[in-house]
């Protein structure tokens, strides 16, 4: 089972035992966390899209390790005026684990029925269209001085 899942404005991809690093989440190690912002759940080979999630969908995540990434290191300098600036920073980060992916098939299969309705229920409107209105172009007539 595969599901795109929003964490920390970020959308990505994840599957069950997956372990990567996300921005810094609230949490001590050890903690477990649901994810109900499920935006796609693909489970044999049937993929489900949410509007904009899935309702009754959710991933379960447990934090592993809160650590510090590499020192980014941002130089600034203007040449032949004498400006150098060192700067630099660690960016925080958390070691997470997918525990489970979960689904409400109930409210899946309503989901698809609902979509069907949608497209069968769709009307096409006819475009109207606004004729341009063209302006004369005034023209004047160019004086000429005597000498």
């Amino acid at each position: 089972m595969i599901a795109v899942v929003n964490i920390d404005g970020r959308q990505l991809k994840v599957e069950k035992n997956q372990e990567f690093y996300v921005n810094r989440l609230s949490g001590e190690k050890g903690d477990k966390i649901t994810l109900n912002e499920v935006l796609i759940i693909e489970k044999d080979n049937k993929t489900t899209l949410g509007t904009p999630t899935i309702n009754g969908a959710n991933v379960t995540i447990s934090i592993l390790d809160h650590i510090k990434d590499k020192k980014i290191v941002v130089f600034k300098k203007k040449r032949r005026k004498g400006y150098k600036v060192k700067n630099g920073h660690r960016q925080m980060l958390t070691k997470i684990k997918i525990e489970s992916i979960s689904t409400n098939s109930k409210n899946q299969k309503s989901n698809t029925k609902a979509d069907e309705k949608k497209t069968t229920a769709k009307k096409t409107t006819a475009k109207k269209t606004t004729a341009k209105k063209t302006t004369a172009k005034k023209t004047t007539a160019k004086k000429t001085t005597k000498e």
